[in-house]
């Protein structure tokens, strides 16, 4: 007899015939989820995630549609390939207009107001890198996103949005910003619609293949399946330890409503670490990451005084100089950085697949990255 407390609908109804196990329900999971069930209708397909909303960073992010600024290029050139550079727009490129395509712009409150990359009045040398290689990432990035002017000198704008200390800008006309928590809602209703359950508050602590079988053991009970698809991002290695992926805390704040707030389009500044938009006539800003590197490598959700200092810093002395402003909401997300740009997308083990490490640019990514790791199980049915 068994030991749990399932009834028989319930373990008839919920838990048992999934043909695969998804675990993680942010962005990269239901996407692998919603190619399944589009590919191969027939498969049963259960999501199981930890969190009461999914946890990580899908929720938690701050909304950027984008695909790098200037000086994250030439900082990914330094460590990289040309090739790979181009390699990784395009998939960024590619996976938002994927996102787009498959929820649809009003569903995530995307607009395309552009994109701009900030540099301090004592920054002068690497605006003057950055802008010297406009040329040069133009013609690369052509390829890739088949538009020319991608980046251009945008000195003239900066007084328009109200910002101090800011001598420099570089303008990118297709970035964009999206609602993060439409997206989703909108993904969950999807898969919904689809027949996929999605069963939440469930931790899993082993998985284990054996034979025609995976088995996990969870927080709710045990569960079978054919197939395991591990999507959890920046927490893929507490189940898999020898997956390279190292957690990276952001922290993000929204401030209370400002009048006359003039931000409008997404900022960058100190090579992406920071960035803010407007939502609502609030200012959203987050980064830091770099202040501390080892504190912020951590899968704990939580805040630090060096953080939330440097951005109300910023806030006051760069973003709103001069004006009253409180802050509303105070939250962080977990990321997965590794060493190489791309994401792993593999199989573990027999009957186990992974889908993680997006270095930060999961909305661009994650689309695209639950696809791939979906076509692997495909071809392993």
């Amino acid at each position: 007899m068994a030991t749990n407390t399932f009834s028989y609908w319930e373990r008839t109804a919920f838990i048992d015939n999934a043909d695969v196990i998804i675990i993680g329900s942010g962005l990269v999971g239901l996407s692998a989820a919603l190619h399944l069930k589009t590919n191969a209708p027939a498969l049963n397909i259960l999501v199981l995630e930890r969190g009461f909303l999914p946890t990580g960073a899908s929720t938690k992010n701050a909304g950027f549609a984008c695909f790098g600024t200037v000086s994250e290029q030439i900082a990914y050139l330094e460590k990289s390939s040309e090739a790979e550079v181009l390699r990784m727009v395009d998939y960024k490129w590619r996976g938002l207009q994927r996102l787009r395509q498959n929820l649809g712009d009003k569903n995530i409150d995307f607009q395309q107001h552009g994109g701009y990359e900030l540099f301090m009045n004592n920054e002068q040398e690497a605006a003057q890198k950055a802008e010297g290689q406009l040329t040069y990432f133009n013609t690369l990035l052509q390829q890739a996103i088949g538009k020319t002017d991608i980046y251009s000198v945008a000195d003239a704008k900066i007084a328009d949005f109200g910002l101090k200390n800011v001598s420099h800008a570089i303008y990118n006309p297709y970035e964009g910003q999206i609602h993060t928590g439409k997206m989703m809602r909108t993904l969950l209703n999807k898969v919904y619609n689809l027949g996929v359950m999605v069963l939440n508050g469930c931790e899993i602590e082993k998985i284990e293949s054996g034979g025609e079988h995976v088995y996990l053991s969870t927080s709710q009970g045990n569960f079978k399946t054919g197939k395991v698809i591990l999507a959890t991002n920046a927490f893929a290695n507490q189940l898999f330890p020898e997956l390279k992926v190292i957690p990276g805390r952001g922290q993000v704040l929204v401030t209370k409503p400002v009048d006359g707030l003039k931000l409008k389009g997404t900022y960058h500044f100190n090579e992406g670490y920071y960035y803010f938009r407007n939502i609502d006539n609030r200012v959203l800003f987050g980064g830091g990451r770099n202040l501390d590197y080892a504190a912020e490598e951590t899968w704990d959700f939580g805040h630090t005084d060096t953080v939330k200092n440097k951005l109300e810093l910023y806030l006051k002395e760069m973003i709103l100089p001069g004006q009253d402003f409180e802050i509303d909401y105070w939250w962080s997300g977990i990321m997965g950085f590794g060493e190489e740009l791309s994401p792993i997308v593999k199989q573990v083990e027999p009957s186990i697949f992974c889908a993680v490490r997006c270095n930060g640019m999961g909305v661009a990514m994650g689309s695209l990255v639950g696809e791939e790791v979906a076509e692997l199980v495909i071809k392993d049915i």
